[in-house]
């Protein structure tokens, strides 16, 4: 019997025994939000996985730009304290930097929110700074809107001074949209200012990664979809109605490459121009073609390239990271201006001012220095210009391309035959379209200037009108288009004469006979009595406009 109950009382202590274990080892396989264990316990999660994978706990880094846009989940901002915040949906621009903290599965998050579109009465945005945690571990983001100190720079600023699609955005819309005093999210009375005082801002989103399987180079990484509410400090009603974000990730290698194949283009553009304006330096390499060209045509090109090569430099030391890309195309913009364009310009004054080089070095350099001084004078005084009207930029640039008028004008007053060589008409005019219509016109441009198709067209048929102009006058005469009745008297080579009179024995140019007795179109007459072939006089002509005989000056042919 005594057995018997010691086998008993084995039994018992082996069951309890094998529930109470087997209890103890199921409780590993509890839920990971019922687990009692801190977030500072470093063995709370799993077994660590690759960062690449998709798993539910990988530790998705949500640093970088979020494009996207907000909106009222109202109608209209019914409860909102600041009736300057009108509009009911927008763009927005999310720049968020996310660093580990000694916590396992969180991180700490800081960032700037620029809201666009704000307001109804001007072309204008918002931001404000925000701070909070990302539990990656559940994809939750929660935030919650601060002021740093005035002069303060946090970490959100030390990337913001790094981040090219921010800083080129910027710089872009300060350049080319607006004013940097007209921002409005710099203004002290902004309603942001006021909803930082008067608000507690929270924001809490959900983080997802979108996957595409197309080959679109602007795909998204990370998608955040969140809630923006802000209960007031006083509990007198809501700052405004909540707002409903949405944004995906920019993929900053992309915006490199935009940027880097955008500086290539403007390096070939620039080749091309070097090799354009060497074949049309070739084409006027003499006295009287050079004096052919108009000096203002040459030297607007050259204050466009300077602008260029300013704009360029600026951008690379704006964003250190595309530095080199940067200046090389600035470089070769300097290269354009200031060896070929500026030689063009200097050998256009001397051909219009023969007789500047036999007075003197005192007076050629006199000269000379008035030259340079009135082209960076209008250099300087553009950029002036354009700055206190960045308004009116388009019409401006408009203006500025409007370089091949002075040489219509200059063909048109002096009567010149063929100034200009058509392939450097054709080239410059496609090449100086290539930046603005880019800028401008590309709808995906790393520069996020909002596409002006209106313009580009007005920009190309402009171009095209003054292109065409100068081809019809190179092939149909510099005054084709200008009615006989209202030009002047133009002397005929080919003109009567009294041939019993003439004394024709040969021509000084290719010292053979001239035969008189051929239509009248074989043989030209000076309005000094000479007589030449007519092509031994039109290349001559080319060369010098004086008399091969007795140097006097000829007028245009």
């Amino acid at each position: 019997m005594g057995a018997t109950k010691k086998l008993i009382f084995l039994r018992i202590l082996f069951y309890l025994w094998f529930f109470f274990g087997g209890f103890c080892s199921v409780k590993g396989l509890r839920p990971l939000r019922e687990r009692s264990r801190s977030w500072s316990d470093e063995q709370w999660l799993f077994a660590k996985k690759d960062d690449n994978e998709l798993g539910p706990f990988s530790a998705w880094n949500i640093t970088g730009t979020y494009r996207g846009s907000w909106r009222f989940l109202d109608s209209t901002n019914s409860s909102s304290r600041f009736p300057d915040f009108q509009k009911s949906n927008g763009n927005s621009v999310l720049e968020l930097i996310s660093a580990p903290t000694k916590i396992t599965g969180v991180h700490y998050v800081q960032g700037v929110i620029i809201f666009h579109d704000v307001f109804d009465n001007e072309h204008g945005g918002a931001q404000i700074r925000v701070e909070g945690v990302y539990v990656w571990p559940f994809r939750q983001l929660r935030m919650v809107a601060y002021s740093s100190k005035e002069g303060e720079l946090g970490q959100e600023d030390d990337y913001l001074l790094s981040n090219p699609y921010h800083l080129l955005g910027l710089f872009s819309s300060q350049v080319f949209q607006e004013s940097p005093r007209d921002k409005i999210w710099k203004r002290k009375h902004s309603p942001i200012y006021e909803m930082e005082k008067h608000c507690n801002v929270e924001i809490a989103a959900q983080v997802s990664r979108v996957t595409s399987s197309t080959t679109d180079v602007d795909r998204d990484h990370y998608h955040l979809e969140g809630l923006m509410e802000s209960p007031s400090v006083d509990d007198d009603g809501n700052c405004f109605s909540p707002m409903l974000l949405n944004a995906t990730s920019v993929n900053i290698e992309v915006y490199y490459n935009k940027a880097v194949n955008y500086t290539l283009m403007v390096t070939f553009v620039s080749f091309l121009q070097v090799l354009l304006l060497i074949r049309q330096m070739e084409y006027s390499n003499t006295q009287s073609g050079a004096s052919k060209v108009s000096i203002l045509m040459i030297g607007q090109q050259g204050i466009i390239d300077s602008y260029l090569c300013l704009l360029h430099l600026t951008a690379g030391i704006l964003v250190e990271s595309l530095f080199n890309a940067f200046a090389t195309a600035a470089f070769f913009k300097f290269v354009v201006f200031s060896i070929f364009e500026m030689r063009y310009l200097l050998a256009i004054w001397k051909a219009n001012r023969p007789m500047s080089s036999g007075e003197g070095w005192e007076a050629m350099r006199r000269e000379l220095s008035i030259l340079y001084s009135r082209f960076y004078g209008i250099l300087l005084g553009g950029i002036l210009v354009m700055y206190e009207f960045h308004k009116f930029l388009r019409p401006l640039l408009l203006l500025l391309h409007s370089f091949w008028i002075p040489q219509v004008v200059t063909n048109v007053i002096r009567d010149s035959r063929k100034p200009l060589h058509p392939h450097y008409i054709l080239g410059m005019t496609i090449t100086r379209l290539a930046i603005p219509l880019y800028v401008f016109g590309c709808p995906h441009n790393f520069m996020r200037i909002e596409p002006d198709e209106n313009w580009c067209i007005c920009l190309g048929i402009f171009m095209a009108f003054q292109a065409s102009v100068l081809l019809l006058q190179h092939y149909l005469g510099s005054r084709w288009f200008i009615p006989r009745q209202i030009l002047p008297e133009k002397y005929s080579y080919y003109r009567r004469f009294n041939q019993d009179a003439a004394r024709v024995s040969d021509c000084v140019i290719c010292m053979t006979a001239i035969d008189l007795t051929q239509r009248a179109n074989h043989w030209m007459v000076t309005p000094c009595d000479h007589f030449f072939h007519s092509g031994c006089l039109q290349r001559w002509m080319d060369i010098k406009m004086e008399c091969p005989t007795c140097r006097r000056p000829l007028p245009p042919a």
